[in-house]
């Protein structure tokens, strides 16, 4: 199941967390993986343990704010591999969509037209919470743009299916620095109550992983979800998967 044998994917902000489990998770499954970072020595690092465990990935620095950034990595890896397969959102949602549907569809000339893109979100796109109203306005962003786009590739019959995952808090260095932010805003006495009161918001009894994200990014690359498109609108344009 979730077999990426063949395929070409695409991971920005790989160097840490999501992103470079991500990276790691798809070249297990037998992608060849394009890790991508503005900080060129965790991007690097991402790569030499995809490498030591015997799969295939490259680095490529991308500054996911720079147009010029996409447009020339895209256009390398496209002139390389022949087109994209997946490409997974983690950093630079807006231009990296608008450049990976191009290297999905126009930009493949020896690859299946059509592919997968996965944007990051948030749990914080679905439900407010205090104190988060810009980070909450940001990840709502981040799901209407994906459902609308999805559309679009389904009207357009571009073959590109378009997703986005919403996290609740997962365990990464980000988290772990957001603590004493937390804190600060009284949403515990301390860090220690901060992280308790946090814990208790998950059903599951635990925080999330990086590697429970990647997993579940990488049904979402895979043909296995090959119905599973994010858009929704009237009379039925565009087909809904389920998938948040």
């Amino acid at each position: 199941m979730c077999d990426l044998k063949g395929k070409i994917a695409l991971v920005s902000g790989a160097g840490q967390g999501i992103g470079a489990r991500t990276a790691e998770v798809l070249a297990e499954a037998g992608a060849v993986v394009v890790v991508t970072d503005v900080n060129d020595a965790t991007g690097e690092a991402t790569v030499a343990r995809i490498r030591a465990a015997g799969h295939e990935a490259h680095f490529q620095h991308l500054d996911v704010t720079r147009e010029e950034d996409w447009k020339s990595v895209m256009n390398d890896v496209c002139a390389k591999s022949g087109g994209l397969d997946v490409l997974v959102n983690n950093a630079g949602v807006e231009l990296g969509t608008k450049y990976g549907i191009r290297a999905m569809t126009d930009g493949s000339t020896s690859r299946p037209k059509g592919g997968s893109i996965i944007s990051l979100s948030s749990l914080a796109g679905l439900v407010a919470g205090a104190f988060q109203s810009a980070y909450c306005m940001t990840k709502g962003g981040v799901r209407l743009f994906t459902k609308s786009v999805a559309v679009e590739c389904a009207r357009l019959k571009t073959g590109v299916r378009v997703n986005s995952v919403h996290p609740a808090v997962i365990r990464t260095p980000m988290w772990e620095g957001a603590v004493s932010a937390a804190t600060a805003l009284r949403v515990g006495k301390d860090d220690e109550e901060t992280r308790a009161l946090v814990l208790s918001k998950h059903p599951i009894g635990r925080l999330g992983e990086a590697d429970d994200v990647a997993k579940a990014i990488r049904y979402l690359a895979s043909d296995d979800s090959s119905f599973v498109t994010r858009g929704r609108a009237r009379r039925g344009w565009g087909i809904h998967g389920g998938v948040k």
